[in-house]
């Protein structure tokens, strides 16, 4: 699945460039992703009756894009991230880690950048969509064996940073960028109309992605 999804992300790149287009900028970045989890029903399991959260832990994170010009100040982006984490049970109990876990995030943006073209500083901000990725490793637990299935879902992303160019074609890029995951749904109760009738009304949950990173950007 996630390569259909990164395969619709480069030809949606390649569609939206016009042909005469000459700009292509491509960069790499490094920082630390802080991270939260979503909260369960609990588990039938004795080992987690006392937990009622699943957590991703925070670290390391690394990321590249590859963003092509539709105008001087406009872009569109294919983003790539990588965060290095846990997965975790939390509530009354001591914490319990379950797995190492890799959380990989590939979204499409629209980055809008401000200044004149060949500005030495230029400020940017972005939004995009796409899909994240829960990948588990080795299994924790003690005398547990076994594989955790991944899991792809929908997310958006949403940042701001700025670029200092050295020069024509190489610069650095500082970056933040907020990446919620919607998760699932939770029952919020009933909502009634005279006309229309009762349905059930569902809460959604995400998780949430906070990352800070710095990089190189260089552009053609």
């Amino acid at each position: 699945m996630v390569r259909r999804i990164v395969a619709g992300f480069l030809f949606v790149l390649v569609a939206s460039a016009p042909l005469g287009a000459q700009k292509v900028e491509v960069s790499f970045g490094a920082g630390y992703t802080t991270s939260e989890g979503v909260t369960t029903q609990g588990s039938s399991l004795p080992v987690f009756a006392q937990y009622n959260k699943i957590d991703v832990v925070s670290g390391g994170a690394f990321n590249l894009t590859f963003g092509v010009n539709v105008t001087p100040q406009a872009q569109i982006e294919f983003l790539y991230s990588r965060q290095s984490s846990k997965l975790r049970a939390t509530g009354v109990g001591a914490d319990l880690d379950i797995s190492n876990l890799h959380v990989d995030n590939y979204h499409v943006n629209f980055v809008y950048n401000w200044g004149e073209e060949d500005a030495k500083v230029r400020p940017f901000a972005f939004g995009g969509l796409g899909a994240t990725y829960y990948g588990p490793g080795s299994i924790l637990l003690p005398n547990v064996s076994g594989q955790i299935s991944g899991n792809t879902q929908f997310s958006t992303d949403w940042g701001a940073g700025v670029k200092f160019y050295i020069n024509k074609n190489v610069g650095i890029k500082g970056m933040a960028r907020w990446t919620p995951t919607y998760i699932k749904s939770t029952s919020a109760g009933y909502w009634c109309d005279p006309f229309y009738g009762c349905w059930l009304v569902g809460d959604p949950d995400y998780s949430h992605q906070f990352e800070m990173s710095g990089g190189i950007t260089f552009r053609f």
